[in-house]
This record gives structure tokens, C-alpha cells and sequence, in this order.
């Protein structure tokens, strides 16, 4: 292709950039394994839908402080080569979003860490009071808002965004951009959603994948 055509790449993060849910890993490193574990099955069952669930996910770090949330992110498994990969699609002319249902105080930390632009996808992020973690009041998912608000933010059309993800939010999100890529996930759902899927754990192959693979939709 002699121009890359997708002028906003929206990213995903939890089973996505990381290796497993980065929420397990935070309940781990916090003691607060069976709260995970609880709504992990609450969810996979239907017996609470996804803002629920967050709202369950958003308690295991109540009470806890940015410094040790930030050395709890730095040491969950991720995917190798995110900051490479985000900096080869800002050399081809994207931005790179984030469109997640994490909170604000995770996705700030991945905008650092990595150089994402920006971060969409939640209404609802708990409230920090004094540099620590306060309780969340009814966070609400909303991927497709935030992929709307993310196009708006960069003057970008649908057709022009790509969307890479894991999860059955992320199945929503496929079939309204030009392109979407199932990364890292089993789910069949999210496979038959997707346009392309990328296996290989290494975010550069994502990339490699954007760069050969036109829009499945114009």
C-alpha cells in the first residue's frame, strides 16, 4: 500500500497488550485474589453484566496509592513490543488510542509508559483523593462511544480507524472501523468478529499486519 490508511489505531489493554487480565494480576499483587476470582465467575455466567463487573474489578484497588499502583502495572506480563509498535504507527502518520474500560488512573500510567495519544471507552472512572484510589460509582463501559469520541478528538472517520482487541466488547468494535484484528484471544466469537487475527504475542506483528492488510471496509 502506498499510504497507510488507517489514521487511528485503537488498542485495547487488559488480554490484549498483557499477558492474561491485568486485573488478576493486580488482585494478586494486592491480596485480593477472590474478589477477582468472584466476579470473574460472576461474569463468565451472565449473572452480572459488564458494568457491574467493573464495578467489582474497580474495588480490588480501592485504597491504594498511585505510587503502588504504577509498580504494580510495571510488573504485569505484557506483550513484547509495545512502544516500538506505537512508534511505528506514529511514524506512518497514526495516532494510537487506547479503547478500554480501564480507568483512568490505569490507562494515564499506559499513556507514559508507551506514548499512546489518548484513552476512551469508560464513563465512570473512581476518583482519586490525596494520591490514592477512592470507590467507584457506577462506571459504565461504552467502547463504541469512545471509539466515536476518539475519531471525533482526531478528526478521523470510522472507516479510517483500525481496532485491536481480545474480547467480546472488542467484537462490537470490529465491524464499524476499516479494519479489525483479534489479538491473543480464543474466544471463537471474537475470531468470527474480527477481520484479522494475530496469535503471535509481540505487538509489532500487529503493525506488520496493519501495514500489508487494506481496509475490510470502505
Amino acid at each position: 500500500m502506498a499510504t497507510f490508511p488507517y489514521r487511528l489505531v485503537c488498542v485495547d489493554i487488559d488480554g490484549t497488550l498483557t499477558r492474561g487480565h491485568g486485573w488478576s494480576t493486580m488482585a494478586d499483587r494486592l491480596g485480593r485474589t477472590p474478589l477477582y476470582t468472584r466476579t470473574a465467575e460472576l461474569y463468565r455466567s451472565g449473572q452480572v453484566d459488564e458494568d457491574t463487573h467493573l464495578q467489582n474489578l474497580f474495588a480490588i484497588t480501592e485504597g491504594v496509592s498511585l505510587p503502588e499502583l504504577a509498580t504494580i502495572l510495571e510488573a504485569t506480563p505484557k506483550v513484547g513490543g509495545i512502544t516500538p509498535g506505537v512508534r511505528r504507527l506514529h511514524d506512518l502518520g497514526a495516532k494510537v488510542a487506547l479503547l478500554t474500560h480501564n480507568p483512568s488512573f490505569i490507562t494515564d500510567w499506559y499513556v507514559r509508559a508507551f506514548g499512546f495519544d489518548a484513552a476512551d471507552g469508560l464513563r465512570g472512572s473512581p476518583p482519586i483523593v490525596d494520591g490514592v484510589i477512592g470507590r467507584a460509582e457506577r462506571p459504565h463501559s461504552d467502547k463504541v462511544g469512545g471509539l466515536d469520541r476518539l475519531c471525533a478528538q482526531f478528526g478521523v472517520h470510522r472507516v479510517d480507524a483500525a481496532h485491536v482487541g481480545d474480547g467480546r466488547a472488542d467484537a462490537l468494535v470490529f465491524p464499524l472501523v476499516g479494519l479489525g484484528i483479534a489479538f491473543g484471544t480464543h474466544l471463537q466469537e471474537v475470531r468470527a468478529a474480527a477481520d484479522v487475527c494475530v496469535d503471535v504475542p509481540e505487538f509489532p506483528e500487529v503493525v506488520r499486519v496493519l501495514e500489508s492488510t487494506p481496509p475490510a471496509r470502505d
